[in-house]
């Protein structure tokens, strides 16, 4: 499946643009010229991963929001319980919680195959 990075480009505009930014703020705002933000809007030419990830971070969007038209097996993270129960942590809390949770999945798959 290739690539379209004018869908992406018309993606990111959309964001934008329900965020209430110019191209011109957008691009200032993570650091990029805006005639390069134009490009990448318009599919011509393929942000580097620091300005995808600035991008995401600016209009405060998912990378699947962007990427996929849709995602199948995806499920909303932000409406998820495991989210809503970590919303009030701080960073090292959400790290310590996710690192347990990450830890409990493995040991049940692996018991899982053990069995």
């Amino acid at each position: 499946m290739a690539i379209d990075y004018a869908d992406i480009g018309h993606r990111i505009k959309q964001k934008r643009i329900e965020k209430g930014l110019t191209q011109e703020k957008l691009s200032e705002r993570i650091g990029i010229g805006p005639s390069h933000m134009s490009h990448i809007e318009s599919g011509s030419t393929v942000p580097s991963f620091e300005v995808f990830i600035s991008i995401l971070n600016t209009l405060d969007c998912s990378a699947d929001e962007l990427l996929c038209r849709e995602t199948l097996a995806a499920k909303p993270l932000l409406n998820s319980w495991l989210s809503e129960l970590i919303a009030d942590c701080d960073p090292t809390e959400t790290k310590i919680l996710t690192d347990i949770v990450i830890s409990a999945k493995q040991t049940l798959r692996k018991n899982k195959t053990a069995e």
